[in-house]
Formats: structure tokens, sequence, C-alpha cells
């Protein structure tokens, strides 16, 4: 492709247009478009959206295992044998620490995952007790992913304060079933609704590596884009034993990185994040990533381990990235390198671990 391709692609992102689907697949299979002016034209666009800020991002399971749903791809799901350590519901103390060490940490955004089909009513409102006293003491936005939401129960949190809800599509809508039976697509739609008919910025994004097709990742970006996901999480699929999916996805560094591109391209405004898997598959070129997306997480993947805090930012400042914080990314990274190695999420031998086998370790329970 000459320039003017480049060029043409930058343009639509640049003036929020859609993007040909023929386009679209042409970005994630056509061996004439080469990565680094793809690339190019997604840092354009993320550029005049996003800045060269990097938002990090720290997720904790709220609970880990005990879930009814049979998610396939899900260490928690009923029908997982992995081998994880199931824990009860925590304490508020334990979210508040949390969420303390999120801020200090430079996150802009503390998670929390509640596993289950969805919260009950009385939940409902200890979840919005919790949100507002982590508003109340530490200057983070929140993210909850609490499963399947109605409008009374977003409304509820939103009054609380909560900042985004998380609730993702995982995939196309054709390709869904294969990935899970005990709720439906349109049960994940009617959550998104719900929340953005409060007023709640949404979160939705896919996870790539499930045995879907190119147009299944293309529906769904365009599906994100018609629903107004704030924020797209882009995962690659890790597999687990013990999970019911659990083959090993035929992704390569140069695939994550058109999908990512792509998904700028379609959602322009939008925060991309590179999300689980970026260390395994995309491996020397886990820095590209940023150049399309802008957003990450640090200390891993609910129940699986991700690189260390100093790699992932000095990566991030060797490449010339800021942070979306009050810390600042500088002061941050020295702080992470004079506590030590003991004080890191994993090892650089544990990253090249996962990435010989494609089958990572899962997280102890320093998670609870």
């Amino acid at each position: 492709m000459d320039r003017t391709f480049y060029n043409k692609l930058a343009e639509i992102g640049l003036n929020q247009q859609p993007l040909d689907q023929d386009i679209a697949q042409e970005i994630l299979t056509s061996k004439k478009i080469d990565i680094l002016p793809l690339l190019n034209a997604a840092f354009e666009v993320r550029k005049k959206y996003r800045g060269m800020d990097v938002s990090v991002h720290i997720i904790n399971n709220a609970q880990n295992g005990k879930c009814q749903e049979d998610c396939h791809y899900c260490a928690q799901a009923k029908t997982s044998e992995a081998g994880i350590e199931e824990y009860p519901l925590k304490s508020n103390s334990e979210f508040l620490t949390e969420a303390k060490n999120a801020h200090d940490k430079g996150a802009h955004r503390y998670c929390m995952v509640f596993a289950g089909r969805g919260p009950s009513m009385s939940r409902t409102l200890k979840l919005a007790s919790l949100i507002k006293q982590i508003k109340d003491n530490y200057p983070i936005q929140i993210c909850v992913s609490a499963g399947l939401l109605d409008q009374e129960k977003a409304q509820i949190l939103k009054e609380a304060g909560l900042d985004r809800l998380n609730h993702n599509l995982n995939t196309s809508e054709r390709h869904y079933p294969k990935i899970c039976t005990t709720h439906s697509y349109e049960d994940r739609l009617n959550t998104l609704r719900a929340a953005k008919s409060v007023g709640l910025d949404v979160c939705s994004g896919l996870i790539v590596g499930m045995q879907e097709t190119f147009e299944d990742i293309i529906e769904c970006a365009y599906r994100l884009r018609e629903i107004g996901s704030k924020s797209i999480p882009v995962n690659f699929f890790m597999p687990i034993k013990g999970n019911q999916l659990n083959q090993e996805p035929n992704l390569t560094p140069q695939q994550c990185l058109r999908i990512l591109a792509l998904f700028r391209l379609v959602n322009p405004t939008a925060e991309i994040r590179a999300a689980a898997g970026r260390e395994m598959h995309l491996r020397d070129m886990e820095v590209l990533a940023f150049y399309a997306a802008d957003s990450l997480f640090l200390d891993g993947y609910l129940n699986t381990k991700g690189s260390s805090r100093v790699k992932t930012l000095q990566m991030l400042q060797d490449a010339g990235f800021t942070l979306k914080s009050d810390v600042d990314l500088t002061e941050l990274l020295a702080k992470e390198k004079a506590q030590g190695p003991q004080d890191q999420n994993t090892s650089d031998r544990l990253i090249m671990k996962e990435l010989s086998d494609l089958r990572p370790e899962i997280h102890p329970s320093s998670l609870k």
C-alpha cells in the first residue's frame, strides 16, 4: 500500500468517520498492509484524542471462584477445573487498602470484579456503600464488574459515585453461544444499556483468540462503537489448564498489533486497553501496542500473572509516554526500583515460562 492509503486511514479516524468494513478486513488480513505505517496511522488518532498518556488500571477480585456461570475461558466458572484458591467476599477494609495501594502505585482507576451472574439487591446496596467509602477517602476512579444488572441497580451504583461499569461483550453475537451458555449476548447488551440509561460510562471489550473469525472481531469493534463504550479492553486469550476452553490461540505479535490498530481506528476517541495477555502474545513487540492503545492493567489479571511493575513502567518511560495519574512516572519508577524485586508482581523468569508454554500460572492468594 502507498502512503495515500495510510493517510486516508488516519484521516478517517481523526474525523471520527466510520471505517469501511472491507478496509477493516484488509487491516486484519492483507499482507499488503505494513505494520509500522498502520500503527503510525493509529498513533495519529491516538495522539489527537488521548495524547501521550497511558492510563494504568489495577484490577482485583472481590472474591474468587464459586461462580454459577459457565464462561468457558474463565478459571472461576462452574465448569472450570483450574486450581484456583477459592475465597469469599473480601471485607470493606481489604477493599479500602487495595484502593489506596492502587492509587499509590499510580493507577488512574481501581477495578473490582465480582464473580457470579449478578448482584442481589442486598449486595448492590453493600457495593454502593463501599464505592462511597472509597471515593470519600481516595482520589481514584472506580470501575466495577458485577455481572448482569438492571436499571434500578445501575442507578444505585451511579448515585454512590461509581465512575464506570465494566461488562465485556467478549466476542460477536454469532460466536457468543460457543463461549458461554448460562446467559446470552442479549443479556450482556441489556446490562450495558441499563448502565448508559442512568448516565454511567461503560467499559466493554473482547477476548481475542477464542477460535473466533476475523469477521467476529470486526463485528465486535463496530458494536462497541455503536454502544459508545468509553473504554475498550482488548484481551488476548490466556489458556489456563482446567478451563473448558484452553486451546492455545494462534496469535502472533503482528496480529495483535493489527487488532489494536483496528479498534483505535473504529473507536477513535475511546480508551483502548492492551489488556490481559499483552506480555505473552506481543512478546518483544509489546511497547508498539501503545502507539494504538492508551491503557493497560498493572499487577496481573485476576487469576493470571503479568509482568513486573518496574518492567512495565520502564517500558513506558523509554518510549516517551506519560502516566494519566496523580503520581509522576519518573518518581513512581524510582520508588518501585528502590523497593527491590521482592515487591514486584512477578519475575522475568516467570514471564519467559509463560511465553514458552502458553499456560499462565494461577495467581497465589496474594489476590485475597
